[in-house]
């Protein structure tokens, strides 16, 4: 995939954090693809036309974090999934990952919109259902992992 085939659609409002959402998939897709060092695919991505509108401090958080703590990540995921990880298409994959990173790792955000954000990712870079996967998988570990957030939400 060239990196000109790897822009979503240019005329969606995207805030900050959602760059750096679609940056670190790119970032997390080289690396799953490579196996290329975080520190080479970071200046690469901050190079990239358009990382200038995305915020870089959660940007680095999440391409950092999901790669430090892949194999934990990993290991929260493969009980929700229906196939090996390694059989997951790349950006499910790294869909899954930054997804599973969050909703561990960053309270503060709501899980509905880390799900969402990991969906609409899928959406934008994935095949026609990978969004429905993503969305399912995450919702599992939400409840796994934000279980007191869910049930709360549950009752609204």
């Amino acid at each position: 995939m060239t990196q000109k085939e790897f822009h979503a659609n240019p005329n969606k409002n995207r805030t900050p954090r959602h760059r750096a959402r679609e940056f670190a998939l790119q970032g997390l897709y080289q690396w799953l693809l490579n196996n290329e060092d975080a520190g080479a695919i970071d200046a690469h991505m901050r190079e990239a036309h358009g990382f200038n509108k995305a915020d870089a401090a959660h940007f680095d958080v999440l391409l950092h974090g999901a790669i430090r703590d892949a194999t934990l990540l990993r290991d929260e995921l493969s009980p929700l999934i229906d196939r090996p990880i390694g059989e997951l298409s790349p950006i499910e994959h790294a869909a899954l990952l930054i997804g599973a990173y969050e909703l561990k790792h960053h309270l503060e955000i709501p899980y509905k919109v880390v799900i969402n954000e990991a969906v609409e990712l899928t959406k934008s870079f994935g095949g026609i259902d990978g969004h429905k996967y993503v969305n399912g998988v995450l919702d599992k570990l939400a409840g796994k992992v934000r279980a007191v957030e869910v049930q709360a939400a549950r009752k609204e």
